[in-house]
């Protein structure tokens, strides 16, 4: 029972979650004064998921799992798990982005966000958010960020330093999850612009990037790979053994989390007029339509150009006669 009751961390950071739902709660009640109930009442469901991913990333960071992590491999990967999958997730749906502006005082949430949106100095912040929300930017940097951080080198660099540790491989786990769970979830005001057949080979690649890491920690491998969890002290469970727990755990509760969102896309997409077959032609009518547009217009450009080069020079206009003066009398 220590194992769970004991090696719970209260730093800083329970107390920025504590001010951050204070904050959304003082949002939630002024949108509330100047909108519909109906709305209202979204808002506030909404905001159960969001304080749900709150308490799932407090679990990760401050709870015995933290503490664990540092002895045991399986446990690493239930907290990657809760950093890159549960968390953003939840906290996705319960879309707080309105609420947390609006809490500003005054009217400093409309002015932020209208000179965010058209300010000149946030020109490179909307071009780089506009670079990670692109789906499959966002589909590459989460998949990089899983693979990445299960190099040897790179684990163990993190383990041995609380910086890279917390700030690197945690920050990126987190905010490469909520970049790519956007994609999938509707968290107004940001909407997804990757059609449903595109959504449901982004879960499959991701699927397979996830089996492809834990066969890789588990059947291709003879030995632990991670040096940093040899020989520590009070842990009886072999290293190897708690490797291959740890892909396990990888392996099937990645695709658990996973696999709601893909047979909802499945569904909507079996919904669609058409089903599948009707999604794949239209997406590439759509490329071969943009292509053929680009293509008639280089076309018609150079067309125009020779045209123009080659055409002869027009002959002038002739000078008519100027019209004789009228004649008043006899000549003399």
């Amino acid at each position: 029972m220590h194992y769970i009751l004991d090696n719970w961390s209260f730093d800083p950071f329970l107390i920025l979650a504590i001010i951050v739902v204070v904050w959304h709660e003082i949002g939630l009640r002024r949108l509330a004064g100047r909108s519909r109930l109906e709305r209202t009442r979204e808002r506030r469901l909404r905001s159960l998921w969001f304080y749900s991913g709150l308490a799932v990333l407090l679990l990760a960071v401050e709870s015995p799992i933290d503490y664990w992590a540092d002895s045991y491999f399986l446990v690493h990967m239930v907290q990657h798990l809760l950093l890159m999958f549960a968390a953003p997730s939840l906290i996705v749906a319960g879309a707080p982005w309105q609420p947390l502006l609006d809490a500003l005082p005054g009217r400093s949430g409309r002015s932020v966000t209208r000179e965010v949106m058209t300010g000149g100095w946030s020109r490179p912040l909307r071009w780089l958010g506009g670079v990670f929300l692109r789906p499959w930017v966002a589909v590459a940097c989460f998949n990089l960020a899983m693979v990445v951080w299960h190099v040897p080198a790179l684990l163990d660099l993190a383990q041995n330093n609380s910086a890279v540790h917390i700030w690197l491989m945690h920050g990126s786990f987190f905010a490469t999850g909520v970049i790519f769970w956007i994609q999938f979830i509707p968290s107004p005001p940001f909407r997804s612009r990757m059609p449903l057949l595109a959504r449901a080979a982004a879960l499959l690649v991701t699927n397979v990037v996830m089996i492809m890491i834990a066969m890789s920690l588990s059947i291709f491998v003879t030995h632990s790979v991670y040096p940093v969890y040899d020989n520590l002290a009070g842990v009886t469970l072999p290293p190897y053994a708690d490797q291959q727990i740890g892909a396990a755990i990888l392996w099937v509760c990645g695709d658990f989390w996973a696999l709601p969102t893909m047979i909802i896309t499945v569904r909507k997409l079996l919904g669609d007029d058409g089903g599948i077959s009707s999604a794949l032609d239209r997406m590439l009518n759509r490329g071969t339509r943009a292509a053929g547009v680009r293509g008639w217009a280089t076309v018609s450009k150079g067309r125009a150009v020779r045209s123009a080069v080659s055409a002869p020079a027009s002959a002038p206009a002739p000078v008519s006669a100027p019209a004789s003066a009228p004649t008043t009398g006899d000549n003399p």
